[in-house]
């Protein structure tokens, strides 16, 4: 297989994320998208996508560059599958979170979250090859996710993005992601049972 295909292959998740949030921000998908307490369990939908709609296009290319610098450290630490049912599970624990957990965010939209998460989950199952990348990244978020809520927010990132920092959204994408981790670990690491 030539190495562009590989290529390609390998980065066809943040590919396609960034196709379909580049569409959505291009289209005002924040609209019927976003999540939004009061209309959260009627609209289900809003429980994803919310994830891929943006405040502006600043917020959108700062999701994004994080999203190539996770694939950059750790793309080849988890299959298509493990990454992908990430996204999904993190996006949904990210959302449910926000609501049960954090009265006062009356909306949501942003990558972030899930993003932290995926940071996290990939870190921990790079832990099984104890590299100090892992090591450094979740300290990294362990320090990150203190200052955000001793500190109540980025005023400098709230900036640049045009609104709000939720720093709930990372606190619940990273726990939910050294979950997920975890349950990934677990699932590669458990012994299998010997046919009888």
């Amino acid at each position: 297989m030539p190495l562009g295909a590989e290529h390609l292959r390998h980065w066809s998740l943040p590919l396609a994320i960034a196709l379909l949030a580049v569409t959505l921000q291009s289209i005002g998908g924040q609209e019927w998208l976003r999540l939004e307490r009061e209309q959260a369990w009627a609209e289900p939908w809003r429980l994803f996508g919310a994830h891929f709609v943006h405040v502006g296009w600043n917020h959108l290319g700062l999701n994004l560059a994080g999203l190539v610098l996770l694939w950059l450290l750790l793309g080849d630490t988890l299959r298509p599958l493990g990454w992908a049912l990430g996204v999904v599970v993190l996006a949904l624990g990210v959302s449910i979170g926000l609501l049960c957990c954090s009265p006062a965010v009356g909306w949501y939209v942003g990558f972030s979250g899930v993003l932290h998460g995926l940071f996290a989950a990939a870190a921990v199952v790079s832990l099984r090859r104890l590299t100090p990348l892992a090591l450094a990244i979740l300290v990294v978020l362990v320090v990150k996710l203190l200052a955000e809520q001793l500190g109540a927010g980025d005023p400098l990132t709230a900036e640049l993005i045009g609104g709000a920092v939720i720093v709930d959204a990372h606190l619940y994408g990273v726990l939910l992601g050294l979950g997920y981790g975890v349950f990934l670990l677990l699932l590669v690491l458990a012994p299998r049972s010997s046919a009888s």
